[in-house]
């Protein structure tokens, strides 16, 4: 895959430009130190720099002349690079627009070529030299031109180039960059991918190929899992081509919880979401999760490399929390327009620690962790970018609300309950926001809730997006913030302990006596309680 992950950025690959001497064909027909010489130009300098900067225009012109001819005699003894031929007719095979950019004359190019065996000046769409009006390398105007004549973006481009020019020049116009590093450079260069040979970007250009509807193919189905160790002793069947299932082993008095949840709201950090979301209401029941499964479903002309940025995310998280990630299901299909993750997820804990919503007892605190809104405030400042600032949200504001994600945890908190003893209820807020969670939390308990709306804590971020696009946050989607039932004897330890850890928390109510539905109070005087047929990120998507 080269040296550098495609997990910086999922990529789409429309058209793939390469720099000419030395990527295309063999490193060395050029030897620029005796043009160097023979024009006066220090070794340090580019060529082409020093002769443009040439205050005598005879003195310039003879320079050039010099090296169109040293260019054309390298061009007749010139041989393809090793995998040119082959790379080219593969590209060229999957519908690709192909150009060659270079700061070589138009007829060194075109003399250079007559050496491929395979391959001729058809085979590119575009040739871009030093001939033509606009500077090819480094600036990125002739990717920026060679973009508007494919009739591409930029972003869907991708530069080969042996020569930091051919990188920055990508850089600058926000192509996806290959460094052609043969020569095993000392200081690495800035690009997306490395390669030592030009046969590796074959796998590359792949991950930026739209795919067709159908299962992930199993190559590379292969390709990504061989990247994970499942390290895991209670796993007996590991994820693999073919295997559809795993099986667990579990031992002593231990229950397996288990849980299912897609998501759907968001396509941004997806993955990230997935383990979070589907971990933290394994933790709620005081369970330690273990085990994920996922299935991914990508609409068609997806390019792999979002498949396996979503993979590798999903994986990463699962390797901070401490989960396995086990296996599960990808495919390409038109019956989705954009992707969905659905997770499963499964923990374990000792029969005598599970914690059950039916085991809250009237007079139980209700304590709430963080503050309302936390997931869809990070979801709305990363779908709704450009929408927030239009309505005069600061770029400052808007990242810091991106990153909330960090919050939407409450594996940590729920530890800490679950470890106390006294933690009789715990729930997490998602979809529908608190309103939801605590209607849903006093059915399942069988007991009425008093609710101190005062106490409901809630960032100020989360304000000020919820009133510019008229959100209404108590019925916002709300993982990272942990509702917990306790003894009222063990309130006021918990809270001291969960504030030790850094995660804001406060009383907002209590339980009371059997029955369902919420009592609300605001500095004393009753307040309806809202309710919300779908969650008000809906309405946004």
């Amino acid at each position: 895959m080269g040296a550098k992950s495609p997990t910086q950025k999922p990529f789409r690959t429309k058209a793939v430009l390469f720099d000419f001497d030395g990527t295309l064909t063999l490193p060395g027909a050029l030897n620029f130190s005796i043009i160097k010489e023979a024009i006066g130009c220090p070794l340090k300098d580019p060529v082409l720099e020093f002769i443009h900067g040439i205050s005598d225009p005879d003195k310039m012109h003879s320079a050039m002349a010099a090296l169109d001819q040293f260019e054309m005699e390298a061009a007749k003894k010139s041989e393809p690079n090793q995998g040119a031929e082959e790379i080219v007719s593969y590209l060229k095979s999957k519908g690709l627009f192909l150009g060659i950019i270079s700061r070589n004359s138009h007829s060194s190019i075109l003399k250079a070529l007559e050496n491929f065996n395979h391959i001729c000046p058809e085979h590119f769409d575009l040739i871009i030299s030093r001939d033509d009006p606009i500077k090819p390398k480094p600036s990125g105007d002739g990717i920026l031109s060679a973009a508007s004549r494919l009739g591409v973006t930029p972003e869907e481009i991708m530069v080969v180039g042996d020569y930091i020019f051919d990188i920055e020049a990508g850089n600058r116009a926000g192509a996806i960059t290959v460094f052609l590093d043969a020569k095993k450079v000392s200081e690495p260069i800035k690009s997306d991918f490395i390669i030592t040979r030009l046969g590796e970007l074959k796998n590359i250009a792949r991950m930026g190929i739209a795919l067709t509807c159908g299962k992930l193919p199993n190559d590379l189905l292969e390709m990504f899992l061989d990247q994970f160790e499942f390290n895991d002793p209670a796993i007996l069947t590991h994820p693999g081509i073919g295997e559809d299932t795993t099986a667990m082993d579990i031992i002593d008095d231990e229950v397996l919880v288990l849980k299912a949840d897609p998501i759907t709201f968001t396509t941004n950090a997806i993955g990230r979401y997935a383990v979070l979301v589907n971990a933290n209401d394994i933790a709620t029941s005081g369970a330690i999760p273990r085990w994920m499964l996922t299935t991914l479903l990508f609409p068609q002309n997806t390019t792999p490399s979002l498949i396996w940025y979503t993979i590798e995310e999903i994986a990463a998280m699962c390797l901070r929390y401490g989960i396995a990630l086990c296996g599960g299901h990808t495919e390409i299909t038109d019956a989705v327009t954009r992707p969905v993750v659905s997770g499963m997820m499964a923990g374990t804990v000792k029969k005598s620690a599970l914690i059950e919503k039916k085991h809250m007892k009237s007079g139980d605190c209700v304590l709430l962790t963080k503050g309302i809104a936390v997931e869809g405030t990070a979801i709305i400042a990363r779908e709704f970018h450009g929408r927030l600032k239009n309505l005069g949200l600061s770029e400052v504001l808007i990242e810091k609300c991106k990153g909330f994600i960090d919050q939407i945890s409450i594996l940590k908190e729920a530890e800490i309950a679950a470890k106390s003893g006294m933690t009789t209820a715990m729930h997490d807020i998602t979809e529908g926001g608190l309103a939801t969670a605590l209607t849903e939390l006093s059915i399942a308990g069988g007991h009425k809730l008093y609710i101190d709306m005062a106490q409901i804590m809630i960032f100020p971020e989360t304000i000020q997006i919820c009133d510019l696009l008229q959100v209404n946050p108590m019925g916002l989607i709300s993982s990272g913030s942990l509702i917990i039932c306790c003894k009222p004897e063990a309130q006021t330890q918990l809270i001291a302990e969960i504030s030790d850890a850094d995660i804001a928390i406060a009383c907002i109510g209590k339980v009371m006596d059997p029955g369902r539905g919420i009592h609300a109070r605001r500095y004393g005087q009753p307040e309806k309680w809202p309710f919300f047929e779908a969650d008000e990120l809906t309405r946004l998507l």
